[in-house]
């Protein structure tokens, strides 16, 4: 059976669950440390043959899918501060926007 799915705007077939896998280690990561997963997933997409520009721009999804997990575990425990968050939020707006 073949686990792989063509993905045409990278322009190559890779395993589902090498996908899965990395996305499942760099979110656990990122959980664990508090960082963004960008600078983890972005060279290993590329290891694996993704081009760099898809690869910056697709490890986005799991940045923040992990980040909404992460803020949800941490707004059960009373550790985020709202405001900060959106201000930081602003901010990253502002800054991504100019930055791509």
């Amino acid at each position: 059976m073949d686990f792989s799915i063509y993905l045409p705007i990278a322009g190559c077939s890779l395993n589902i669950f090498l996908l899965v896998g990395l996305g499942s280690l760099v979110g656990f990561l990122s959980g664990l440390f508090g960082v963004g997963g960008g600078f983890l997933l972005t060279p290993l997409l590329i290891m694996i043959g993704v081009p760099p520009t898809v690869a910056a721009a697709s490890d986005s999804n799991q940045i923040v899918a992990a980040s909404a997990s992460g803020t949800y575990a941490h707004a059960r425990a009373g550790s985020v501060d709202f405001k900060m968050g959106i201000l930081l939020l602003v901010g990253g707006i502002a800054g991504g926007s100019v930055g791509v």
